[in-house]
Parts: structure tokens; sequence; C-alpha cells
């Protein structure tokens, strides 16, 4: 018996590649945001995967989007992380600076 695809497990999978992707090469954000995307339809993919699991196939896909959407929020999180420390510093050095002569 053939089973079906599982609806949605390619997209959970493209999403988490994403995350990662996007968080290393352009832009942390939108990285992080493509990983929230993987995570919730790996959720609603997991329910129909539960629901009837002799049905369809595919189910792997979900769980390695799942985890790849985890490490590109946490890659997000630290790039968000870093950046505040990064302009928080640049902040202190302009006003250390500034008031050293006396602006």
């Amino acid at each position: 018996m053939n089973k079906e695809t599982l609806p949605g497990s390619g997209n959970v999978l493209t999403f988490g590649i994403l995350s990662i992707a996007l968080t290393l090469l352009c832009c942390g954000p939108f990285g992080g945001i493509f990983g929230i995307i993987a995570l919730s339809q790996a959720k609603s993919a997991e329910r129909l995967f539960n629901s009837d699991p002799n049905r369809y196939s595919g189910f792997e896909n979900v769980k390695t989007g799942r985890i790849l959407s985890y490490i590109g929020i946490a890659l997000a999180a630290i790039l968000l992380v870093f950046t505040i420390i990064y302009f928080g510093a640049l902040a202190a050095i302009i006003a250390g600076s500034s008031s050293e002569w006396g602006l």
C-alpha cells in the first residue's frame, strides 16, 4: 500500500533550512521568523500524522525541519544579543568621548 506524503512536511523542512540560511547569510530576524513559521507548521503536521500514522509518510522531514528551525531561532537570538551588545558598547564609547571633549 502506498502512503500519502504528509501535507506540509516539505514546507517545514524548507522553512527550517531557510531559518538557518537567512540568519547566517542575510539578516537574523527573518531567519527567526521562518523558524517560528516552521515550528507552527511542524505542530500541525505532527497532529495530522498522529491522527493516522499508517496513512502518511515523510514524518522524518517534519522532525528534521523542527530541529533546523530550533537551531535557526537560537542563532537568530544569539545574533540579536551580540547586536545589542555591539551597539550598546558603541553608544557608551560615543557618550564617553563626547563628555571628554566637553560637548
